[in-house]
């Protein structure tokens, strides 16, 4: 393994060291190998629907597209890296493949909450000011999402250029932010990190889904539906999936979120190795149930599959019948 030079020698002692067994990590590594399969097909399947049909080609899933690259991003990257240093029993990238696989590790989930934020501007304009999401361009959809992702890339290349750092976590078999450095630096970007990218989105998220609940009751109660120009029935099942979206994110990412606000205010020596390994394991899976939430909750994306499934089996059946017809005209009947 190679360490950063300049760190000092105890110090990379105690990262080379890793606090789980051999069987520990194969079972890690299981898991990010079948997570990581799972991922990146689903997500695969996503975009290959969101290309296929037209009536899902909508602003909103503009945003959805780019938060499926983010899935494939990191379980494309992510997951064999990691998986491959479990399966070797310590980090085998060295510091340079230290550095990378940390960065974006966090631009992408950076990235994802990001764009979540915007799904939920998106709805708020939508559903509670038509008239000004009605005035939204395909040119204020791409500005939009491209915020999010120089967003992302500022916070993820930070640690690179020495505010905070990355190195390997207790396991020795993945890299993070060193929260075991819990110095100055850390502390102060790990606090704005938080303020910027999870309590500020999440302040925006709460403002824009209270406001649209309350709007959807009153247009509901008053039964003036028709007064407003959009499908409100596409537009009420595109929400509840943006909804059940942010609170799954939320729940991938508070273990993380609190294992570096711990660090920051407590000793990160008492910081067990499995709650070390189990936060970014939380944080890296909603990579593959994001595609399932689309299935479940959006009803424009289970017509498209539904269709696909059809147009499949029309053409087995088509084969099928095709077969005994050629069987009889065979010259060797």
């Amino acid at each position: 393994m190679f360490w950063n030079d300049s760190a000092n020698s105890s110090e990379s002692e105690n990262e080379a060291h890793s606090a789980f067994t051999q069987t520990e990590h194969n079972i890690v590594a299981a898991y990010l190998i079948t997570a990581g399969v799972i991922s990146i097909l689903s997500n695969i399947v996503v975009l290959s629907i969101f290309v296929k049909y037209k009536e899902l080609r909508t602003a909103t899933n503009a945003i959805i597209i780019n938060l499926a690259f983010t899935d494939i991003g990191v379980s494309g990257i992510g997951y064999p890296m990691s998986a491959a240093s479990d399966l070797h029993g310590s980090w085998k990238f060295g510091n340079t493949g230290c550095q990378i696989y940390a960065a974006l590790n966090i631009f992408f989930g950076m990235a994802s909450i990001g764009l979540l934020t915007v799904v939920a501007v998106d709805r708020y304009l939508t559903i509670c000011r038509p008239n000004i999401g009605r005035r939204m361009t395909t040119h204020t959809y791409t500005m939009l999402i491209l915020a999010a992702w120089v967003n992302a890339v500022f916070w993820a290349s930070m640690p690179i250029v020495g505010w905070s750092s990355y190195a390997p976590d207790p396991t020795g078999a993945t890299c993070t932010i060193n929260w075991r450095k819990n110095d100055a630096s850390f502390v102060s970007y790990t606090m704005t990190v938080i303020a910027v990218n999870f309590v500020v989105p999440l302040s925006v998220m709460f403002y824009c889904y209270f406001n649209i609940s309350r709007t959807m009751k009153q247009y509901t109660a008053s039964n003036c539906l028709e007064s407003i120009n959009i499908d409100w029935s596409d537009q009420v099942d595109v929400t509840k999936m943006s909804v059940v979206m942010i609170i799954m994110f939320l729940v991938a990412w508070s273990p993380y979120s609190i294992v570096c606000l711990w660090s920051s205010f407590g000793d990160p020596n008492k910081i067990s190795p499995v709650m070390a390994i189990i936060a970014p394991l939380f944080a890296k899976s909603s990579t593959f149930y994001n595609p399932c939430i689309y299935v479940i909750a959006n009803k424009r994306f289970r017509r498209s599959i539904l269709a696909i499934v059809r147009c499949q089996a029309q053409q087995e059946i088509t084969i099928n019948n095709s077969l005994p017809m050629n069987v009889s005209q065979s010259p060797l009947r």
